[in-house]
């Protein structure tokens, strides 16, 4: 399928922060674009006066027969109404890492996968290329601070984009250059084990040519058997770790993400001077420990952070990163779990990673496209996290959790609200100035 064949072009479910990207592409490209989602968000008021036409509620009738190609999102049915009505109109339906394939392996590709970093890592290397010239188009899965956006229209040959290993989407990219910055088992909804995830890492760095590079931890164990006999060149990032490195996102694991960065400069042949000043630069993404503001209560201004750690590794190295950036400050995280397979499977290292902070307060767990049919909840977390001796709390609202932050948080104390789901807008709540 060739993009140039399409002119008119559909997305359902346009508010996820992937489709939006991919969505500004198209328009970008002069296409006429649409898009529906269950309700508007500020990315789809966004989207609608940047020019896509948005439909609010997800229905049949927003296929219309002048749609030439519809792209949805992996977290639809097939049953859902309108690709049932696209069906009927024999429209050709692409899911978004389909669409992404299609649009991104004509450039000279730098295909950002792992387990953990890949949106800061992308936009890094992206804010690098800029620096140095080269004008690339990138699709990045968060917004970028320094613009706004998810997507940066490029006209070199260079394309920097996340790759999702959900389901081996990530096989419709063909990299010439394939970051990873690390792999864990992860999507238990889908992968069966470890092994299971390495096997597909395994298939996407053999589809790398002879002539590309793969940049990657080579001492990290879970990697050994995805490079071996690889035919790419394979770069030790490593080398490029950089302890000194004026980041303003705190945490070893960001230092990490700026030397995978560095790892792709070197290989493009940049000048290191470049690659220090953008990542120097580098202004963060949305939800990426996000600074929200403060809130005044009686301990004085607290500050607040946002963040997507939603894997018992990231939230770990976030809350390392916060004692970094604030030693010996008393830390709140309010966590909302996201997807009951994980975290019934990860529930231990959960509770490991949590119980690093001083105060735990939880939402109910965020059910993505799931029902819990491990019967596991937030309760079971928080019971598990007070008998280490951490306080902990579940509330059932936004809300609530907000109201209990700002009355609980002592003097000097620091709050980071962390999860993929909706948990954010504690975040918002805790950031805005209280009306009476």
């Amino acid at each position: 399928m060739e993009i140039s064949n399409y002119n008119r072009i559909h997305f359902i479910g346009i508010g996820g922060i992937g489709m939006s990207a991919l969505a500004r592409f198209f328009l970008h490209e002069k296409k006429v674009v649409s898009g529906s989602d269950r309700a508007p968000s500020a990315l789809t008021e966004k989207l609608a006066k940047e020019g896509v036409i948005f439909y609010e509620g997800q229905v049949a009738s927003n296929i219309t027969p002048d749609i030439e190609l519809v792209v949805y999102t992996e977290a639809m049915s097939h049953e859902h109404e309108e690709m049932v009505a696209a069906a009927a109109l024999g429209v050709p339906m692409v899911n978004y890492f389909e669409a992404l394939g299609m649009v991104a392996n004509p450039y000279h590709l730098i295909a950002v996968a792992g387990a953990h970093g890949k949106t800061t890592t992308t936009a890094m290397i992206t804010d690098i290329l800029e620096e140095a010239g080269l004008d690339p188009t990138a699709i990045i899965g968060s917004l970028r601070s320094k613009t706004g956006s998810n997507f940066r229209p490029g006209k070199s040959k260079y394309a920097v984009v996340e790759a999702c290993e959900y389901r081996r989407d990530f096989l419709h990219l063909k990299p010439e250059v394939l970051v990873i910055t690390n792999i864990e088992y992860e999507h238990v909804d889908y992968y069966k084990d470890l092994a299971d995830v390495q096997d597909a890492f395994r298939t996407i760095a053999e589809s790398v040519p002879a002539t590309g590079y793969i940049i990657a931890d080579t001492t990290n164990p879970n990697l050994v058997p995805v490079l071996k006999d690889v035919t790419a060149t394979v770069i030790d990032y490593r080398q490029f770790l950089d302890v000194l490195l004026a980041l303003h996102q705190p945490g070893m694991h960001n230092r990490q993400n700026a030397a995978a960065a560095s790892a792709v400069a070197a290989v493009l042949g940049l000048k290191e001077d470049e690659t220090k000043v953008a990542l120097e630069n580098f202004a963060g993404t949305w939800r990426r420990f996000e600074y929200k503001g403060t809130f005044i209560n009686e301990g004085g201004a607290i500050p607040v952070f946002d963040d997507y750690g939603h894997h018992p590794t990231e939230i770990a190295a976030t809350i390392a990163g916060t004692r970094e950036q604030y030693p010996n400050r008393h830390l709140t995280v309010v966590f909302q779990s996201h997807t009951f397979s994980r975290t019934h499977e990860l529930f231990a290292d959960f509770v490991a990673a949590l119980s690093k902070a001083d105060t735990v307060f939880l939402l109910p767990i965020y059910a993505a496209r799931e029902e819990n049919t491990f019967g596991v909840t937030s309760e079971q977390l928080t019971a598990t996290l007070v008998k280490k001796g951490v306080r902990s709390e579940v509330f059932q609202t936004h809300g609530g959790a907000a109201a209990a932050v700002r009355e609980e948080t002592p003097q000097g104390g620091v709050v980071v609200v962390m999860g993929a789901g909706d948990v954010t807008k504690v975040a918002e709540l805790l950031s805005q100035p209280i009306t009476k």
